[in-house]
């Protein structure tokens, strides 16, 4: 018989994930070896290697972990069964929340992800379309005529450009927190949003 997880099994590869895109986040993936991933999460080198077979898994395993992690942020939302603007509002607060909680693995994601073999970028992707592709139905909810004119995807991914690059400039210990901005952002879209025009109206 096959030999079944260990309790706890879970929670510490966790850890191992947390600690690992902590030291990817701050000395690049390259620049991180697998003893200092051990040390950081005070384990042996081979029991390490119990939870993750080499670094380049563990990359792909915290890249993975997020993304998989906003999809289910996108599906929360939609089972609220919300109007369009709040529904709209309130994935835009989800994600920038979501941002300020996972920067370490938000940076590996968008930094580090070149790494990775062609096969799981395309993994990745497809479900990095979809969350995109949720977005951008939920900017076409709020104003339809967008969609006809070809513009929800271009406006989603100038939303996406205001969220996904916050970590790079907002402090955790500034004056301002992810959560008080996620309201500015959503109100910085959509005060913009009623301004866009279509072709046809232009």
């Amino acid at each position: 018989m096959p030999r079944g997880r260990a309790p706890g099994f879970d929670a510490t590869r966790e850890q191992i994930l947390e600690q690992a895109a902590r030291l990817f986040a701050a000395k690049g993936y390259p620049g991180t070896s697998m003893n200092e991933v051990a040390e950081a999460c005070e384990v042996s080198k081979p029991t390490l290697y119990h939870y993750v077979r080499d670094k380049h898994e563990l990359l792909m395993q915290i890249c993975e972990s997020h993304v998989q992690s906003l999809a289910s942020l996108v599906e929360d939302v939609r089972e609220q069964g919300l109007a369009p603007e709040p529904h709209l509002r309130e994935l835009i607060r989800r994600f920038v929340q979501e941002y300020g909680e996972a920067q370490y693995q938000h940076r590996v994601l968008t930094e580090d992800v070149k790494f990775l073999q062609d096969e799981d970028r395309a993994r990745l992707l497809v479900t990095e379309r979809q969350v995109v592709a949720a977005f951008a139905d939920a900017v076409a909810a709020v104003r339809p005529e967008l969609e006809a004119a070809k513009l929800h995807k271009p406006l989603t991914m100038l939303l996406f450009g205001m969220i996904n690059w916050t970590f790079t400039w907002l402090r955790p210990d500034g004056d301002l927190s992810y959560e008080a901005m996620a309201p500015i952002v959503a109100d910085l879209f959509f005060g913009g949003l009623g301004a866009v025009a279509t072709t046809a109206a232009r």
